[in-house]
């Protein structure tokens, strides 16, 4: 066959002899119905998430969130509550079928079953059609978990006392006591295992109370010292016994101005 006008030459079969132009779609074909992601759609998502992000800031500047004490592992009474969006939870196991020698079953079983439900949602319900009245059993299902959800948040949040809640937390402030670190009884209480849990100004903190304005003689305060009291073992104070007199006569003077 001689060279022609109808002939075309391909050198792999796999590559179409139409060379197609490659230049991205005009979107201005379809206005309205589609636009390009970069820079159209990720722009308008950026400023969207930059108004959400500053009106954040700025509520979190205005009303900062509530602090309470500081955290006592000691504290048996204290009764802790979770964020909000767990309320649903902790409501859940209050309950006696999933507390208690059940607890695993409010714990993992049923919030397992639910979001084990969340995740095959896509391979259980496989219809094209999009309208919830004609998705039963996938709507039935997302209504019955949205009441689930409202009705223990609810229940959660009316049979909890708040009163009591923010008495158990709340920030009690002494009065003041100036602490005199030049002191010789201070060098004694940095130089021992005191200050890692008294803290740098005798202030306290999770596992030891405050050792200001202490209601103790000298006598009492070095008998703490060798014998221990509450969670403080005993023989924590290893120095000597001239050191312990300055330290006891230290911390029993520790009393807020008249």
């Amino acid at each position: 066959m001689k060279r022609g006008k109808g002939m075309k030459f391909v050198g792999d079969s796999r590559i179409s002899a139409e060379r197609k132009p490659n230049i991205p779609k005009d979107y201005s074909e379809y206005p309205g119905k589609t636009e390009a992601f970069w820079p159209d759609f990720l722009l308008r998502e950026w400023m969207v998430g930059a108004v959400f992000l500053i009106g954040f800031l700025c509520l979190t500047a205005a009303h900062p969130a509530p602090l309470e004490r500081i955290a006592d592992p000691t504290d048996t009474g204290y009764i802790p509550m979770p964020d909000w969006y767990f309320l649903f939870l902790y409501q859940l196991i209050k309950y006696q079928f999933a507390s208690g020698p059940y607890n695993i079953i409010g714990v993992a079983v049923i919030p397992g079953l639910a979001f084990g439900a969340l995740l095959l949602a896509p391979f259980l319900d496989r219809g094209p059609e999009r309208r919830a009245s004609k998705r039963p059993f996938a709507t039935g299902f997302m209504l019955l978990g949205i009441a689930a959800v409202f009705y223990l948040t609810w229940e959660s949040v009316v049979t909890h006392d708040w009163a009591a809640a923010e008495q158990q937390g709340k920030i009690v402030e002494g009065p003041e006591v100036e602490i005199d670190q030049e002191a010789e009884g201070y060098q004694v209480y940095a130089g021992q295992s005191c200050i890692n849990c008294h803290g740098e100004n005798l202030e306290g903190g999770p596992a030891a109370p405050p050792l200001v304005n202490l209601d103790l003689s000298p006598d009492e305060i070095k008998d703490i010292a060798h014998n221990g009291v509450g969670t403080m073992p005993a023989d924590q104070y290893q120095g000597s016994d001239e050191d312990l007199d300055k330290l006891a006569e230290f911390i029993a003077s520790l009393k807020p101005e008249e």
